[in-house]
């Protein structure tokens, strides 16, 4: 049903596998993990114009709030009249509050779509989402574009010893796929602990790092701050947003690391120190970008107003000059 996603997304493993592949050896597991983190790499690529639009409609939406609080007060017994006003103002902001679900909605596909590539290298046991297969049906069936070879490759690689497909609550059963390989669910867990945790560390990062540049446009009088009873619903409603994103993500991280392959957890970590970089970066042109904004209008303003000294000249008619003597 989702093959749309499941081909595209193994294409471009597929193709970072073989460039790396090439560089050092196809069958190592640094292979594979360079190939599942460019992977990464490419698909927020694609994404930076749509993630700085975001980052942008969200600031203009913070400068809309009050203007927005004034709409639902005028308008509070009016719902289409509104709604017509708020359209009318996010036209005239140039903001479109849909811009920040472009990103999630991009995300979401691609990371559902790796886990279900990735686990698909290894489809023996029993356990829930196994298709039962026999070690030997597997490493000779291929998973997507991958040749019957890559699949063997993949369920060969390991990263501290532990197969790249492995997650800390793999069923016994699956173990037998990776040939050659001797572990154990310690080492499973030795190894995609650390990972688990430095994404839910990130995934904190990221959101205070979005939250600490709210609160200082916020400060520094940048954002003027909505009053009154709505404005305060909204504004609980923004705090238990932002504890949302610095506690309860993280945790929910942390609460379901037990599910996600080591290749995942790449895909992951990759991602979120991504988003920390290019957040910072994205945040600094966006403060360039205002000062400039700034000074553009203070310019402007100095260039409209009088001169001091100067001589004040009289557009009457000479009739309305004798008049007003």
């Amino acid at each position: 049903m989702l093959n749309f996603i499941y081909w595209p997304i193994s294409a471009v493993l597929w193709f970072w596998h073989k460039i790396f592949g090439a560089m050092f050896s196809p069958d190592s597991g640094f292979s594979w993990i360079l190939a599942i983190v460019f992977l990464t790499f490419t698909i927020r690529v694609v994404l930076v114009k749509p993630m700085v639009n975001q980052m942008r409609s969200a600031r203009k939406m913070q400068e809309m709030q009050p203007k927005m609080q004034e709409i639902r007060a005028k308008y509070k017994n009016d719902q289409q009249k509104m709604a017509q006003e708020t359209q009318k103002l996010y036209k005239e902001m140039g903001t479109n509050p849909l811009a920040s679900c472009i990103v999630p909605l991009v995300q979401m596909p691609v990371f559902l779509g790796l886990f279900h590539v990735l686990r698909s290298f290894n489809r023996t046991g029993t356990g829930p989402g196994s298709l039962g297969m026999s070690v030997e049906d597997n490493r000779n069936t291929a998973n997507y574009l991958f040749s019957p070879e890559d699949v063997r490759s993949f369920l060969d690689a390991d990263f501290f010893g532990v197969p790249l497909s492995a997650y800390m609550s793999m069923p016994e059963s699956a173990f037998a796929a990776f040939t050659g390989l001797d572990f154990s669910r310690a080492n499973i867990i030795a190894v995609c602990l650390p990972l688990v945790i430095l994404s839910a560390v990130f995934t904190h990062l990221n959101a205070r790092l979005s939250i600490s540049r709210q609160n200082e446009r916020r400060a520094s009088g940048k954002v003027n701050v909505p009053t009154g009873d709505s404005a305060q619903m909204m504004e609980t409603q923004m705090q238990m947003m932002n504890k949302m994103m610095l506690w309860i993500f993280p945790v929910m991280i942390l609460g379901s690391g037990f599910l996600w392959h080591i290749g995942l957890l790449f895909y992951m970590l990759a991602n979120n120190v991504w988003t920390f970089f290019q957040t910072r970066i994205v945040f600094d042109k966006m403060d360039k970008e205002e000062a400039a904004e700034e000074e553009a209008k203070r310019a402007a303003k100095a260039a409209s107003a009088p001169q001091v000294g100067a001589r004040r000249v009289d557009k009457r008619s000479k009739k309305q000059r004798r008049q007003g003597m």
